[in-house]
């Protein structure tokens, strides 16, 4: 039986609004602006390298152009800069994908008659034109309002302060969710409660002003500000559209099997980094086929693994079933069909391994449910162990 979450989650404070940020909150902007970084820099001779993000997100297209065209000393003005790259963003607005969690959150709020609101510090018509790639978006807010109808962006409180006034509704009551910075300082400064979800990776111990730090709206929490709940939580997880990912299982840090006594699977990131950037980090579970054996429960992370503090986020999943031998060299296949938790640090080895322990134990029970079980016999698996072609990977 479905239903919500069976965590204690006592209430911080009432409120009966909602106002969201859109860019890195609810749509995958960041990636976006990186792939289109990446190809206007080349035109300079540079190359783009990511040092700069944390001082672009959250900020106005003036604000952002400005950093970028001050660190790679570009021969060009700011204002010379937007009109360049401007036009090369919009023609790929319709590539950007929803966040997960967005849908699911603007419909549960717009479902249950929460009044929302957009506020955004991009242009109105950049929004309008976001907005038209998602359905159902713009029908579920109350009101949209962009950083060109406000005398400043944020980090002042004034799109929040004009948001409220167009709800209607006092300060006191508004809940702002928010990826960025710029955007919590605003939100606080506006006298209103605020959720972070940060959109750069190992950021979060700078939003202490935040009321909330969420590692992804997987994580919100709705009743904590008195908001009716999810009730999509079934026996400790959470239904996902499912994904598919494939490839070499390749050689890992050596840890999963000699620290661990836990051999996990490790896919490259090299092939799926824009995935990556897509999902956020933590543990998830679902179906894995290895080519030429079979198809079996699994369980995995995507992230840092902040205990052993990885320099780079990886793919790390655990078949749940004892092998006689390695499959190096073999494909392997994998249906993600549910989330269980954020990644989190351990005070210690044996508590992460406990904690592990007990991702597994909810991953093989959730997997025997019919919402779960179905995708055992998913067509990517199947086609998988019909076909003698073998791929190059290597199991930690």
């Amino acid at each position: 039986m479905i239903g919500k979450m069976s965590i204690a989650n006592p209430v911080k404070k009432t409120v009966s609004s909602v106002i969201l940020d859109l860019d890195g909150t609810l749509l995958n902007t960041d990636q976006l602006v990186t792939d289109v970084l990446k190809s206007f820099l080349v035109k300079y001779g540079k190359q783009w390298d990511g040092r700069e993000a944390h001082r672009i997100v959250g900020k106005t297209p003036s604000e952002a152009s400005s950093a970028v065209v001050e660190a790679y000393e570009l021969p060009c003005t700011a204002e010379e800069f937007v009109k360049a790259f401007t036009p090369m963003f919009s023609d790929h607005l319709s590539n950007i994908k929803p966040l997960p969690g967005a849908n699911r959150l603007i419909n549960h709020l717009h479902g249950h008659g929460i009044p929302m609101a957009l506020a955004s510090n991009s242009p109105r018509p950049f929004i309008e034109k976001k907005l038209s790639y998602n359905q159902g978006w713009k029908e579920s807010f109350s009101v949209v309002i962009g950083g060109d109808e406000v005398k400043s962006g944020k980090p002042s409180p004034d799109l929040f302060l004009e948001a409220a006034n167009r709800l209607n509704v006092q300060l006191s009551s508004c809940l702002v969710i928010e990826d960025s910075l710029p955007g919590v300082t605003a939100g606080k400064a506006a006298g209103m409660e605020v959720i972070a979800v940060p959109s750069l990776p190992k950021q979060s111990h700078l939003y202490t002003m935040a009321d909330k730090v969420i590692n992804s709206l997987f994580d919100l929490r709705p009743e904590q500000w008195s908001l009716p709940p999810f009730e999509d939580w079934i026996e400790e997880t959470l239904p996902i559209e499912p994904w598919h990912i494939g490839g070499p299982v390749i050689k890992g840090f050596g840890r999963g099997s000699k620290v661990l006594g836990i051999p996990t699977a490790n896919l490259s990131t090299e092939s799926f980094l824009n995935l990556l950037s897509e999902y956020p980090s933590g543990v998830y579970f679902g179906w894995a086929g290895v080519s030429k054996r079979g198809i079996y429960k699994m369980v995995m992370s995507i992230g840092w693994n902040p205990y052993f503090n990885n320099p780079e986020k990886t793919i790390e999943p655990w078949l749940l079933h004892e092998f006689e031998d390695d499959f190096y060299g073999e494909e392997l296949r994998l249906v993600v069909v549910g989330y269980i938790r954020p990644e989190a640090n351990f005070p210690s080895l044996e508590s992460l391994v406990a904690k592990i322990y007990e991702d597994r134990r909810i991953a093989e029970s959730a997997l025997e449910l019919p919402i779960y079980s179905k995708y055992k016999d998913d067509p990517y698996l199947k086609s998988l162990l019909e076909t003698t072609h073998k791929s190059q990977f290597i199991a930690d």
